[in-house]
C-alpha cells in the first residue's frame, strides 16, 4: 500500500516542472489533498490596490457568480484572512475561527456572503510575497463534515515552508494579467474602507462603524475604545441616522455599493462619490 508520504512526494514532484504555468494551482491543491481531506479550496492573490485574482476554485459553477463575484467586488475587504494579513501582517496556517472577531456570525459579511458557502470549518495559508502582495490558500469543510483535527492541522503546518516557497516561485513579482480579467482600482481599496463614512460621521462614530463592519460586537467595541456599551449603541444609532440606514444589513450594502464609485476615486470617503 502506498504511504501518505509517498503520495505527497509524487504530487510534489509533479508540481516542480509546472511552476510558472497555469496548471500549478490545481496541482498544489491535489498535493494538499494527499495529506488532509477537504471539500473545497480557493487560491486568492491579493495585490495592493487591485481586485483580488482567483487562481483556483472548485466551487460549483452555479454558485460561483454569487460567491466569487461578490467576494472580489468588495466583500473580501472584511474577510478575516485578509484583515489578518493587512492589519497585523500575519502569515502561515490559521483556522478562520481563530482570526475572526467576536460576533463574526452576526456580521452582514457572514449573513450575506459567508454562510452561503456552507463552510463549517475553514483553514488557510497566508503567504506574503514581494511588492505588497500575498496569497491566501483556503481549505474548507462543508455541512456536517467534522472539523480539521489537531493532527491534520499539524501536518499542514509542517509543510508551510514548502507552500511558501512554491507560492513565491509562482507569483512573486508577477505583474502580468490577462487582458480584461482584472479590474485595477485607482487608489487603495483598503484605504476606501478605512475612509468609509468619514465625510459624514464624527471620528468616534467612524470608529464604531468600522468595528461593526469588521465583525466586532457591542461589548468588544466598548472594550477596544474604552467606552460603555450604551455609548457604543448611541454612536451606532447616530451613525445610522446620518447615513440613512436602519440596520447593519443596510450599512453593509451601502459600503459594498459605495465601492462602485471607485472608478473616480481620488481618496477620502467613497460615499462622497457614491451619494
Amino acid at each position: 500500500m502506498t504511504s501518505h508520504l509517498a503520495n505527497f512526494s509524487f504530487r510534489f514532484a509533479a508540481i516542480l516542472p509546472e511552476i510558472g504555468g497555469a496548471r500549478m494551482p490545481s496541482l498544489l491543491i491535489s498535493m494538499l489533498k494527499t495529506l488532509v481531506p477537504f471539500d473545497n479550496a480557493v487560491i486568492v492573490h491579493y495585490q495592493g490596490g487591485k481586485r483580488p485574482q482567483i487562481h483556483y476554485n472548485d466551487i460549483p459553477p452555479l454558485q460561483r457568480e454569487s460567491q466569487i463575484d461578490g467576494f472580489v467586488n468588495g466583500a473580501f475587504l472584511l474577510d478575516p484572512f485578509y484583515r489578518a494579513a493587512i492589519d497585523r501582517g500575519i502569515g502561515g496556517l490559521h483556522r478562520l475561527s481563530d482570526l475572526a472577531p467576536e460576533g463574526f456570525k452576526k456580521t452582514e459579511y457572514y449573513r450575506s456572503y459567508f454562510k452561503f458557502t456552507k463552510i463549517k470549518d475553514e483553514i488557510g495559508y497566508i503567504v506574503h510575497l514581494d511588492n505588497d502582495q500575498f496569497i491566501n490558500i483556503s481549505l474548507g469543510r462543508l455541512g456536517l463534515v467534522q472539523r480539521f483535527n489537531r493532527t491534520q492541522l499539524s501536518l499542514l503546518e509542517d509543510i508551510t515552508p514548502i507552500i511558501e516557497s512554491v507560492c513565491n516561485l509562482q507569483w512573486s513579482g508577477n505583474e502580468k494579467r490577462p487582458s480584461g480579467q482584472i479590474s485595477q482600482l485607482p487608489g487603495q481599496l483598503d484605504s476606501a474602507l478605512k475612509c468609509f463614512g468619514t465625510a459624514y460621521l464624527t471620528d468616534r462614530e467612524t470608529q464604531v462603524v468600522q468595528l461593526f463592519l469588521h465583525g466586532h460586537s457591542t461589548k468588544s467595541i466598548a472594550e477596544r475604545l474604552g467606552i460603555s456599551p450604551e455609548t457604543v449603541k448611541l454612536h451606532r444609532k447616530n451613525s445610522y441616522a446620518k447615513l440613512d440606514v436602519s440596520s447593519q444589513a443596510e450599512l453593509f450594502y451601502l459600503f459594498i455599493d459605495s465601492l462602485a464609485s471607485l472608478n473616480n476615486y481620488v481618496g477620502g470617503d467613497p460615499l462622497v462619490g457614491y451619494l
